[in-house]
């Protein structure tokens, strides 16, 4: 059973950045693909980015490329989601989740987060 906890988020103006952190206990880090999910209110939760168990392969989501990076240490049992030029209509409660495919599609993922909440104003 993986346990994890985001943290990071917070309320930033427009072009801001924020580092999201997610750190895993209780399984073994390094066997998991990793991802963050968003969800913004009254939507749908919706994939970010996803990152391979050695951090060899990445996917984003086409509306973060080139905003967003997401990066993990194993040695920390932790994945990061860099967003930079923050827009408002990203935000979102942000989720990191842990599963066993290398999937876009939450029903993939065996174990979530609590989420953090990312607030961008205009």
């Amino acid at each position: 059973q993986v346990q994890l906890v985001e943290s990071g988020g917070g309320l930033v103006q427009a072009g801001g950045s924020l580092r999201l952190s997610c750190a895993a206990s209780g399984g073994t880090f390094g066997t998991y693909v990793m991802a963050w999910f968003r969800q913004a209110p009254g939507k749908e939760r919706e994939f970010a980015a996803r990152i391979t168990r050695s951090g060899d392969r990445i996917d984003y989501t086409d509306s973060v490329k080139g905003r967003f990076t997401i990066s993990r240490d194993n040695a920390k049992n932790t994945v990061y989601l860099q967003m930079n030029s923050l827009k408002p209509e990203d935000t979102a409660v942000y989720y990191c989740a842990a599963g066993n495919m290398w999937a876009r599609q939450s029903r993939f993922y065996n174990y979530w987060g609590q989420g953090t909440q990312v607030t961008v104003s205009s």
